[in-house]
């Protein structure tokens, strides 16, 4: 497996403890997010993160900021990116089974550090349930 991540200033600390866990798992990770603290535009590491999943390069992508919603918004500008913006282990569970989100977005200012890694093991371990939702699913245009 493969991940790509991307962040603003606002969810390095984040950043760096999902990267940590995804590595100690083996799981591999392309990082483009700014690894400071000082302020940056999260497009420009958004971008790269939705680019990667949108061409199959890697699984999912994760993207973090302050609030997750600019990441969030940013990441659905793209073809085929279903982008879910998660606050609990219980919505990061339902937009895996229920919208097949293949990037997560997390607001690090409004969850803690050890939320923010369940929720991450979640979204990585939770399959897509088709039936009814994959008609659903299908209704959202990618073009």
């Amino acid at each position: 497996m493969k991940i790509a991540i991307g962040n603003d200033h606002a969810g390095t600390e984040y950043k760096l403890a999902i990267v940590g866990m995804l590595k100690s798992k083996g799981i591999a990770v392309a990082n483009y997010g700014t690894d400071g603290t000082d302020s940056v535009d999260y497009p420009d590491f958004v971008h790269p993160v939705a680019e990667d999943v949108e061409k199959g390069n890697v699984d999912f992508g994760i993207v973090v900021c302050g609030s997750g919603n600019g990441a969030n918004m940013t990441a659905n500008k793209h073809q085929a990116i279903r982008s879910a913006l998660c606050w609990s282990k219980e919505i990061t569970k339902l937009a895996r089974e229920h919208n097949d989100a293949n990037i997560l977005s997390l607001p690090a200012r409004f969850i803690a550090l050890p939320q923010a890694l369940e929720m991450v093991n979640t979204f990585l371990e939770t399959t897509f349930e088709g039936g009814r939702h994959e008609r659903r699913v299908e209704k959202i245009p990618c073009s």
